[in-house]
């Protein structure tokens, strides 16, 4: 198979059993396995077809890009961009009602507290925003068949965990709804409070430097300081 229209499969397994297990199939796979069962299906699927997705991407060799990606101005836009997934990410571990754990509608009914100021899907925007920052300093079409995955996932994922959520919690997750917003609002930033911004600072200065060992190359703030 062409590396690329391997990649572009293993993408769409990625994607595909993810929205399928996690919507129509999840009932019918809860009542067969159990819970538990489920969840380590779930987990099964989701881990080999993200290694399958890695694979065919390192299986392709490195192009030339749409537009020059290590310019100054591409690698601080993606720099940004990650630090903001970041702060994100360590956000939505905090308080947050859409992650599957016991006392989710007592969440939902505080009040709107740090990341969740600027979206009621942080970790999921984080993940896009990701996905965006790593286009923009590699515009090939292996990246973006990848990061467009992933963003994809993130984005539709995230408005299908709403109607989910409705389903399961009702007017708890609908009030939830009510109080925060689905796409992002910059100045929720300046109230996500002080753990998502040292933790997500933290996090991005050892994901970027990772790059160092990991990809032979410096990222964020170490291509300028490294």
């Amino acid at each position: 198979m062409d590396p690329l229209a391997n990649l572009i499969a293993a993408s769409v397994a990625f994607v595909g059993s993810h929205f399928a297990m996690s919507h129509p199939l999840r009932a019918g796979l809860v009542g067969r396995l159990g819970a538990v069962g489920f969840q380590v299906v779930y987990s099964l699927v989701s881990f080999a077809t993200l290694g399958w997705m890695v694979l065919a991407f390192r299986a392709i060799a490195p192009s030339a890009g749409l537009w020059d990606g290590s310019q100054p101005l591409p690698w601080a836009l993606g720099s940004l961009l990650t630090l903001l997934a970041s702060v994100l990410f360590v956000g939505s571990l905090l308080g947050n009602p859409a992650l599957p754990a016991p006392g989710a509608a007592a969440l939902a009914d505080k009040p709107v507290h740090g990341v969740f100021h600027v979206t009621r899907h942080p970790m999921m925007w984080g993940f896009a925003l990701w996905a965006v920052s790593h286009a923009l300093v590699s515009p090939t079409p292996r990246s973006f068949v990848l990061t467009g995955a992933v963003g994809l996932l993130a984005l539709v994922g995230s408005h299908l965990q709403d109607r989910k959520k409705e389903a399961l919690m009702g007017a708890a997750w609908t009030g939830w709804e009510a109080k925060t917003s689905y796409w992002p609002k910059l100045g929720g930033l300046a109230k996500a409070g002080l753990i998502p911004w040292v933790g997500g600072l933290v996090l991005w200065l050892g994901a970027t430097w990772a790059h160092i060992p990991g990809n032979g190359m410096a990222a964020g703030i170490w291509r300028w300081v490294g």
